[in-house]
């Protein structure tokens, strides 16, 4: 092989190499003439990236149409730098000099996340042919002089300091010094005005030192630093590299951010409207300061986070400027057309940072109209200023400062010139009395005339006694006669002025309009001593006007008053039937009712709830005052129509004859009358009982009745008998129900119903249950010892609703069934169906636990309450007991057919059933036949001892014949 072939397949492979490395295209050439001022490169350009310090690229085709290759270090050895690479062509038999530029800083697709905050781009510039650049000295771009040969193409191979290339052009240099000579004035010329206007707002607030001055001072000194690090001054006046107003310019954005902010807190002063905006304001300045610090860390990032600010603020700032002007806040209307044009350049900025606005003009304008965004906020705070009166200060009279606050408060002048006897008030007052103007002015008669009649006398005294006195002030309260016949409330204030002769020349001081806070006084008066539903006196009236009354018999004996008492029957049923709202009307049909009835000297009142009083004092024979009180009867029975429906009322009636010599008082005929009502109420109501002295050993005093239920219950002297309930199928005892029993020391046994609603309104019925619980459990326990049976015997214990709605119901239940080892389900709570009915969802949740605990649920009353099926499967009950009202037989011999419907349920729900009410062998046989498994009442025995009940379960009950 020759050394010819070796060679050539050496230099085979070497561009076979270099192909991989390098582009294969060659670049096209720019052509450049002399008639061109400006050329934008940035088209032309190819970028290239190099895994070392060194780039080989392909050359522009020369004059003799060969594409050559060259290759370019980088200034320091070992770098990674980008390339670009550009081809220029002189087309013209001249020399050609031209300025290359790249800029450093170009607001024009600078990006929102991450912006590019300018940097020195092109570190060197290798030509393919002739000298290399010149770089020339500039703060704000890379600039070289490229000079060209005639008919030369010069290829250009630039390393560069950042990855990003913004812009690259090629200036003729007379054009690119005017460019820059030009722009260097409107730079000065808008660094002029906004150092003008900074500091003419700072002297504004030294003169006048509210927070809107400061605040719009600071924005404008952001502004003109923000326009000095733009324009490339601040290099000038602290030499900064060419690098570092990356960190200058991402803090001047953030406190633009912050002093926008602040200003408009400021301004609009939103501390006044919630102090949440106090909280914001700070969170975001703390946010903001801290993007100052970052800015030196991480200049990027701190001036997208601010940029993003800006944008928001401007956005959050129109919306809260056009809330608050839609409320009439003078400030925010004033504050709309400056904000708006913010709001214009924030977009227009945006559109230019993110490449929608490229052209060259953009940049200086957007600088401009910040300058002029800056302005129009200054001018709207001295037009704030300037209508407030805001350089003023310190320049109003004492006089004048009395004249705005007298304006201010709103009141009237009245001035009365003593010798001319001539009053004068504001035009004011005729708008307010609706009167001619001038109708107030003139002598003090003519005020006399309008003037009350009741508060004439006292008026004019207070006016002849300054005046003899020539001391003092005048200080009334009097009504006047408007124009429309109506009285006005006025409260006058004045002070007489002495000439110096030492009389009174004139009396001079305001007139407050006080209708409404006497209107108030008034009404807070009525309804102090009357019934805020029905208009009638209160309680506290009637007591007083029955007080008067007795006063009044005391005196003259002939006059027998006479105190009647009524109470509605049933209402609490009613009301809870109808609703509250025809619970009202109700009442308001009663006391219409009653209030038609009377006479011009009887009174009558709501006493409370439901219960009336009367007195009547038109009538003094007792026949007169029964026939009175059984007209009252009669008229409340008529039917009160409520829609389509029609409630019938009757009332229990307490009457109280008063003798005048007997010197009763008032809160003992009262409870007299009270006494006479609820003997009538327990007689079954709608009837009248007229009060007499023997009724009062009648009544048992409640609160000695609940004072001894106390006794009993803490000296455990309320007994507990036991009523059988049989199993009928061998007529064996198959439980007990718990009865309480309670032997008085003075007024003997008494029946449950008698103290069982005392203790439930004392909450004593807590005690008594969970003691009645605790004795019959033990008690079943004994029982259960001494008979096997299967299933055991049971008992059961009656609950209240004061018991079921407790939450300490089921700790109270467990801790009972953990001191007695009862046989699970043996012990049984009965509950009524109307007491489930009251909270159905709650008592649904408690009886599950009550169950789960182990003891057994029994319904009783079955029948008479709701008898709701759907809630009847809901709730956790084993057995149902059927109301004696369903048991016993009917006129015609037969039990009620419900009967047998009620018992066959209760086994499709797997219920066990008990009958109360059996009184003979035949019922039994007859609740047998009809499927009933247990039977309750006195053919089986009377509630019994414990002891009684012992001996019982040994053997077979004997029924009654």
């Amino acid at each position: 092989m020759s050394f010819k072939t070796v060679i050539a397949a050496v230099t085979a492979f070497l561009v076979c190499v270099l192909a991989a490395v390098a582009p294969a295209s060659a670049l096209e050439p720019v052509s450049v003439t002399n008639d061109v001022d400006a050329i934008d490169l940035s088209p032309a350009v190819q970028f290239y990236s190099t895994q070392g310090d060194r780039i080989q690229i392909q050359t522009a085709p020369g004059p003799d149409g060969i594409v050559r290759r060259i290759e370019v270090r980088a200034k320091e050895a070992g770098a990674n730098p980008n390339w670009i690479g550009f081809a220029l062509a002189n087309t013209t038999d001249e020399q050609i000099d031209r300025i290359l530029v790249a800029p450093h800083f170009r607001l024009v697709g600078s990006g929102l996340v991450w912006p590019d905050l300018g940097a020195s781009r092109i570190a060197d510039i290798t030509p393919s042919q002739g000298f290399r650049p010149e770089r020339e000295d500039a703060n704000d771009a890379d600039v070289f002089r490229i000079t060209l040969d005639p008919g030369s193409r010069i290829t250009f191979v630039a390393e560069l300091r950042t990855a990003k290339l913004p812009q690259l052009y090629l200036w003729d240099p007379d054009a690119y010094k005017d460019k820059i000579n030009s722009l260097t004035l409107y730079k000065g010329i808008v660094m002029g005005i906004a150092g003008l206007l900074a500091l003419f707002l700072t002297i504004a607030f030294v003169v006048k030192g509210t927070a809107m001055f400061p605040a719009a001072a600071a924005l404008a000194w952001a502004v003109l630093a923000y326009l000095a690090i733009d324009f490339g001054f601040l290099h000038k006046i602290l030499a900064i590299q060419a690098d570092g107003d990356r960190t200058w310019r991402a803090g001047a954005e953030a406190i633009f951010s912050a002093t926008l902010l602040v200003f408009l807190f400021a301004y609009l002063n939103l501390n006044r409207w919630h102090v949440r905006y106090s909280y914001v304001l700070a969170a975001w300045l703390v946010a903001l300061c801290a993007l100052v610090g970052l800015a030196v860390v991480d200049a990027p990032v701190a001036a997208g986070v601010a940029r993003i600010s800006i944008a928001t603020l401007a956005a959050v700032g129109l919306l809260i400027i056009i809330y608050l002007a839609a409320y009439g806040y003078d400030r925010a209307v004033m504050l709309i057309p400056t904000w708006t044009l913010l709001l214009a350049w924030v977009v227009a900025a945006g559109m230019t940072i993110t490449g929608h606005l490229t052209n060259d003009l953009v940049q200086p304008a957007l600088t401009g109209g910040l300058v002029l965004v800056v302005m129009l906020i200054g001018f709207t705070v001295m037009q704030h200023a300037f209508a407030g009166g805001a350089f003023a200060p310190g320049l109003m009279s004492d006089t004048e400062r009395k004249a705005l606050a007298l304006t201010g408060s709103g009141d009237i002048v009245w001035d009365w010139d003593v010798p001319a006897d001539k009053i004068y008030v504001s035009p004011e007052a005729d708008q307010l009395l609706a009167v001619k103007r001038g109708t107030l002015d003139g002598p003090a008669s003519r005020w006399l005339e309008l003037v009350h009649v009741l508060d004439r006398d006292r008026f004019r005294t207070a006016l002849d006694a300054v005046i003899d006195q020539r001391r003092g002030r005048v200080s009334q309260d009097f009504r006047i006669r408007s124009g429309d016949g109506h009285y006005r409330w006025l409260s006058l204030k004045a002070r007489p002025v002495v000439g110096s002769d030492g009389e009174v020349v004139r009396c001079v001081g305001v007139i407050a309009d006080v209708t409404e806070q006497k209107t108030a006084q008034e009404r807070l008066l009525h309804d102090a001593v009357h019934d805020n539903l029905t208009g009638l006196p209160n309680r506290e009236l009637f007591m007083d006007r029955l007080e008067a009354a007795l006063a009044f018999a005391r005196q003259a004996p002939e006059a027998r008053p006479a105190l009647i008492l009524l109470d509605i029957d049933r209402y609490k049923k009613i009301n809870d039937s109808v609703g509250l709202a025809v619970g009202d009307s109700i009442l308001l049909t009663v006391a219409r009712r009653l209030s038609r009835l009377l006479k011009p000297r009887d009174s009558v009142a709501r006493i409370s709830g439901d219960q009336f009083g009367l007195i009547v004092m038109s009538e003094h024979d007792p026949a007169q005052i029964s026939a009175f009180a059984e007209t009252i009867r009669r008229t409340l029975r008529t039917p009160v129509a409520v829609a389509d429906r029609e409630i019938f009322l009757t009332a229990s009636i307490g009457v109280v004859l008063i003798d005048g010599e007997g010197g009763i008082r008032a809160e003992e005929a009262l409870k007299d009358a009270e006494i006479a009502m609820y003997h009538a109420k327990k007689h079954g109501g709608d009837r009248i009982e007229v009060f007499r002295p023997a009724m009062r050993s009648d009544q048992p005093d409640r609160l000695a009745l609940e004072a001894d239920l106390r006794r009993a219950i803490e000296r455990d002297e309320i007994k507990v008998l036991y009523q059988p309930i049989v199993r009928l199928e061998d007529r064996t005892i198959a439980g007990f129900e718990a009865l309480v029993r309670w032997d008085h020391p003075r007024l003997g046994r008494m029946s449950p119903r008698d103290f069982i609603p005392v203790a439930e309104d004392s909450g004593l019925i807590v005690d008594l249950g969970l003691s009645v619980l605790d004795k019959t459990t033990r008690q079943l326990v004994t029982w259960q010892r001494l008979v096997e049976s299967d299933p055991p015997i049971f008992a059961s214990v009656n609950v209240s609703s004061r018991q079921l709605l407790r939450h300490d119901l089921i700790h109270d239940l467990k801790g009972v069934l953990s001191r007695s080892a009862v046989a699970p389900g043996s012990l049984k709570l009965e509950i009524t169906e109307s007491l489930v009915m009251e909270n159905p969802e709650y008592a649904a949740q408690m009886l599950i636990q009550v169950r789960d605990l182990g003891a057994g649920l029994s319904m009783d009353d079955f029948g008479t309450g709701y008898s709701s099926l759907a809630y009847l499967q809901r709730f956790p009950f084993d057995t149902i007991k059927i109301d004696q009202s369903f048991v016993r037989q009917n006129g015609s011999g037969a039990r009620p057919v419900i009967l047998r419907s009620i018992i066959a349920m209760a086994h499709d729900l797997g219920m066990d059933v008990v009958a109360e009410g059996a009184e003979t062998d035949a019922d039994a046989a007859e609740l047998f036949a009809l499927g009933c498994e247990y039977a309750q009442g006195y053919a089986f025995g009377e509630p019994m001892t414990a002891e009684e009940a012992r001996r019982l379960i040994a053997g077979p009950v004997r029924l009654r014949a």
